[in-house]
């Protein structure tokens, strides 16, 4: 397994051995062993995600407090523009964000400790986005920051206005939003 930095740091993006051949490819999608070892972090996930999103399907950026959640995340089907934002106040990348295009056919993965934020966009017909997280899912700690909040200044890749949920639209600043202290 490949692991590279991005510009924030904890954030990491993360490209398994593919084994291909004329029949297809096998590839190894998490092994904890190899992860700790390429990574120096241990993590133990405790629920796997799967969405099925259309183009132009912007969702995020949600995150959890109290019962943070560390998620691997990676599109088996179609493309995503995928982004972690730090919402740690005490950090010096507080408010950055990074962006990674996770596809089917790249096969990349991207590493999203607990303390920052998660959204995607669907860049292709449609994408199916798997994720494991560290924490289970709680709706009471379940948060939101804007997605074209202009203090972030994510550099979407948009061609027309995204479709959102209703969650999302109505999501708070980042400075009127809970985050991690």
């Amino acid at each position: 397994m490949k692991v590279t930095p991005t510009a924030l740091p904890e954030v990491l993006v993360l490209e398994p051995r593919v084994f291909g051949d004329e029949r297809g490819f096998f590839l190894e999608s998490w092994n904890a062993r190899t992860f700790r070892e390429a990574t120096g972090l241990t993590v133990e996930f405790v629920q796997d995600n799967h969405s099925r999103s259309a183009r132009n399907v912007l969702r995020g950026i949600h995150y959890q407090v109290v019962r943070p959640q560390g998620k691997l995340v990676r599109a088996v089907t179609g493309a995503v523009w995928d982004v972690a934002v730090d919402l740690r106040r005490g950090s010096e990348n507080f408010g950055k964000w990074v962006g990674v295009e996770l596809s089917a056919e790249n096969k990349k993965q991207l590493w999203i400790p607990p303390g920052f934020g998660h959204a995607f966009l669907v860049l292709s017909e449609s994408a199916d986005f798997l994720y494991k997280t560290t924490e289970y899912w709680s709706s009471e700690h379940d948060r939101g920051v804007r997605w074209n909040d202009e203090s972030i200044a994510i550099e979407w890749r948009l061609t027309q206005a995204p479709i959102l949920a209703g969650k999302d639209a109505s999501a708070p600043a980042l400075s009127q939003a809970q985050v991690f202290d």
